[in-house]
Parts: C-alpha cells; structure tokens; sequence
C-alpha cells in the first residue's frame, strides 16, 4: 500500500512539473513573433488550403491552451491567445490542431479508433469513480463492483494510450509544415519545436499516471481474491 502511495506521488509531482514548465515555456515562447508575422488563426486557414482541406472551421474559444479539434464537427478550436497570436507557440499550437484535421481526412487509424472510443470513455469518466469508490468499500462483500470498475477505468486507461500516436503524429505534421512554409526560421523552429515537445510530455505522463493508477485497483482486486 505504501508503495501505491509513493507511485502516486511520484506521478503527481511529474505531472505538475510538467505541467509548470509547459506553462513556462508557452509563456516565453508567446514573445517570440512568427517569421511572416502570421496569427494563430491565419496559420491554420493557411495550414488547410496548402493541404487542400475544405470544409473545417476555424473557431476561437475561451480559455488557455484549451486548443482542439472537433472531428465530430470538423472544426478546428484555438484558445484566444492562440486564435489570436502572432508568436511561435500561438503558431505551433494552431498547425497543431490543424495536424488533426489532416489526420481525418486522410482517414489516420489511431484518431479514428480514438474518436470511435469517445462514446464509451465519455460513459466511462462518468460512473467510474463512484463504482470505484462503492467497490472498495464493499470489496469483501461484492468484489465483482470492484471489477466492473477496473473494466471502466481500463477503458480511460487505454484511451490514453491510443491518444499518444494521434498527438506525436499531428506535431511531426505541423512541424514539418512550419518548418517549409515560412511560419518560422532556423532559429524559431527549435522552439516550435521544443513547446510542442512539452505539450506532448503531458500526454505520456497522464497515460503512465493513469496504468499506475489501474494496476493499483487490480492489486486490491487480486489481493481480496487470494484471501
């Protein structure tokens, strides 16, 4: 149990570390102006007719580094900052999200297995924590709530996982665009390329955090079963 607790530290503390330097990193690289002088918006207009995209929207929204793109709606969402802003990060932020959008049309695998899970991890966030909850209370005497449970929680757990290559593939994408396109220059594109690398790590440490977390619900699982 001990060592549970310090695995969930240890996730925590990475996770805001992260999370810190992210926020850091934007904020410096939110000084530093585009080449061509573009804003986040004009970079991902231009990003989609390169590429001969027709159809998505391009959406300001509130909030910061709230940035997506909806497949469901095919828009493209960039946060004001990002919508915006003539920077480097505002820049990569936008041919980012814009990497998704290429993503869909071209059909990728892994955001059609992510988007096509949607449903059922949208179902699962929803119930999970309380059957959890109600599981470990009663696990000696209804341990199969546990399990349904771990079942929900695997199911965020994989999603996280499957988010990985969707998000490492839509950065190699704007990153390759930027970089020909005039967005940056030989000294800008290191730090395009260094903000979406932290974004990035929040990826990986949120789907490292949320395996952690499963494995312990399973060892509480298993440990009443041996009993």
């Amino acid at each position: 149990m001990i060592g549970s607790w310090i695995i969930f530290i240890v996730f925590a503390l990475a996770s805001w570390l992260i999370s810190h330097q992210l926020k850091r990193r934007f904020e410096e690289y939110s000084l530093i102006p585009t080449s061509n002088g573009m804003s986040g918006r004009e970079v991902a207009l231009k990003m989609l007719q390169d590429f001969g995209i027709q159809g998505v929207k391009i959406e300001s929204v509130e909030g910061q580094l709230t940035d997506h793109y909806d497949p469901t709606t095919k828009t493209v969402n960039l946060s004001e900052d990002v919508y915006e802003g003539r920077s480097v990060a505002a820049a990569a932020v936008a041919a980012h999200e814009c990497g998704h959008a290429l993503q869909h049309a071209a059909a990728y695998q892994w955001l059609g297995l992510r988007s096509g899970l949607v449903p059922m991890v949208s179902f699962a966030s929803q119930w999970m924590q309380w059957i959890l909850l109600a599981g470990i209370l009663m696990v000696n005497s209804f341990p199969g709530i546990l399990l349904a449970g771990i079942v929900l929680f695997a199911l965020t757990t994989l999603f996280s996982f499957i988010t990985l290559p969707v998000e490492i593939n839509a950065s190699h994408r704007a990153l390759v665009w930027i970089r020909t396109s005039g967005v940056t220059n030989a000294q800008t594109q290191e730090k395009a390329e260094d903000a979406l690398k932290w974004a990035g790590y929040t990826y990986i440490i949120a789907a490292l955090g949320s395996l952690a977390t499963l494995l312990y619900y399973v060892m509480i699982y298993l440990g009443v079963r041996r009993d």
